[in-house]
């Protein structure tokens, strides 16, 4: 199944979070938070949203910074993925 967004939403997809700490302690599954770094998956055509004029600057395959409880967790074919507005993405990693 694809998903295609509408308007301005992405579609992102979770890196995994790291096991340990960067002293070395191993985190539990239930310790870990939510990764904030994700891979965008698919994004919508942009357009007139609310009144503006919205232009889609990131593109499928860009590594973002999303904000920490944006978005809505979606799960299909046994992938998990967030779909949130443009908006919510706060930054392109490189």
């Amino acid at each position: 199944m694809n998903i295609k967004p509408l308007a301005d939403n992405v579609v992102l997809k979770a890196t995994e979070a790291e096991e340990t700490t960067k002293s070395g302690i191993v985190l539990s599954s239930a310790s870990k938070e939510k990764p904030q770094i994700a891979v965008v998956v698919a994004v919508g055509p942009g357009g007139v949203v609310d009144g503006k004029e919205v232009q889609m600057t990131v593109k499928p395959g860009d590594k973002v910074l999303a904000a920490k409880y944006a978005g809505t967790d979606v799960k299909v074919d046994n992938e998990e993925y967030t779909i949130l507005r443009q908006s919510d993405i706060l930054a392109i990693v490189e």
